[in-house]
């Protein structure tokens, strides 16, 4: 997904027409190391970065590894002009997506201390950075979280301005029939009675839309109760300090656009020689 075109991108932004400061001669090492702890994540992109650059790159660690402050994450050779020239790129790349995957943990790891035994999934949503999705989706992946869909054919989700048109049953018959066999269909709700109505109507998941924890017991209740198989879905608002409570609930699934949008960078510093 990260193609030549994003890093000539990236290096354009940052390097400008002009950088005077850059113009170092021979060679030198770089490393880039952890100042706190947290979840890596975008090494890939780093390493692109700089083997774009020419540059012999090592990465001890693999995304979703857990780090602690101190630890170097990838090390970097070539010319010093390239390294220097890579260096704010690939430290900022790795510091977002980094803190994506350490949010992301931190969801995954408050469900699980909830209902171990409800499995509950963490999932991103498509509130990403415009040009950055991969990266971010990426990163979601590797705190242990689902990435949902990554664009809008990945899944059919008929939401409350389809109902208000087309009423809860014609909606998901009409898309229904236009989607492939192979793409589910995921339909909005905006209270715990119509949760088994989209259900029965032939939802593969039911979104449970800006539900409170109270509102969402009952939904998933009602679900289960309803001659259907579906998954269920929270989502709207919801923060890592809510994960628990949403996770009691016994719903199978809470997205979080929180993940993506609100994740702060991890820092990271970049010395060389």
């Amino acid at each position: 997904m990260l193609t030549d075109s994003d890093i000539e991108r990236w290096l354009r932004e940052d390097v400008g027409h002009h950088d005077v400061t850059n113009d170092v001669p021979g060679t030198t090492t770089g490393r880039l190391v952890a100042k706190e702890a947290g979840v890596v994540a975008g090494l890939d992109a780093a390493t692109a970065v700089f083997e774009y650059l020419d540059c012999a790159v090592e990465t001890p660690l693999a995304a979703g590894d857990a780090i602690d402050a101190g630890d170097e994450v990838l090390r970097v050779e070539g010319p010093a002009q390239s390294v220097l020239r890579g260096e704010r790129v690939a430290v900022n790349i790795t510091g977002h997506a980094s803190g994506v995957a350490t949010k992301t943990r931190v969801a995954v790891d408050a469900a699980a201390s909830a209902d171990a035994d409800a499995d509950t999934r963490i999932a991103g949503t498509r509130k990403t950075t415009p040009g950055l999705r991969g990266i971010e989706k990426r990163a979601v992946s590797a705190g242990g979280g689902d990435t949902h869909r990554l664009d809008l054919s990945h899944m059919v989700m008929i939401k409350d301005n389809h109902i208000a048109e087309m009423g809860l049953v014609d909606a998901v018959e009409h898309f229904g029939q236009r989607a492939s066999f192979a793409t589910k269909l995921d339909v909005e709700v905006e209270t715990p009675e119509d949760a088994p109505r989209a259900a029965e109507a032939g939802a593969d998941i039911v979104l449970l839309d800006n539900m409170t924890p109270a509102e969402t017991e009952r939904a998933v209740d009602f679900v289960a109760a309803a001659e259907a198989d579906a998954l269920t879905e929270a989502s709207g608002g919801i923060t890592v300090e809510d994960v628990p409570t949403y996770a009691e609930t016994g719903v199978d699934i809470i997205s979080m656009g929180a993940l993506t949008h609100s994740a702060p960078t991890l820092d990271f510093s970049f010395r060389t020689g």
